[in-house]
């Protein structure tokens, strides 16, 4: 039997590789699927304790709440990303000291 636990466990491992991933990369790509990582760690925490909890779908909702702004989130990312790019040639982080266009 899957217990809550479990979730929570699995739930801190992808944190911490978020978590990892968005310390150690230099590359802008990297660093936001480490920001995806750590969202989708509380997703999945909130989804389990929705599970367990009696009949509430609060966590849930905030779940859905959460992907939608993951997904804008995304989407202005890379799109700075690769203004980065075309200004720089590179989407190295170290090299972004300069944001004018």
């Amino acid at each position: 039997m899957i217990g809550l636990g479990h979730y929570l466990v699995i739930s801190a491992a992808l944190f911490s590789l978020g978590i990892m991933c968005v310390l150690t990369r230099k590359n802008a790509v990297s660093v936001l699927m480490g920001v995806e990582l750590i969202l989708n760690s509380a997703n999945l925490n909130l989804v389990a304790f929705s599970k367990y909890a009696a009949g509430n779908l609060n966590g849930q909702v905030f779940a859905i709440f959460i992907i939608i702004v993951a997904a804008a989130e995304v989407a202005v990312a890379l799109a700075i990303v690769l203004s980065m790019y075309r200004m720089l040639r590179t989407v190295n982080l170290d090299r972004a000291d300069t944001l004018k266009g």
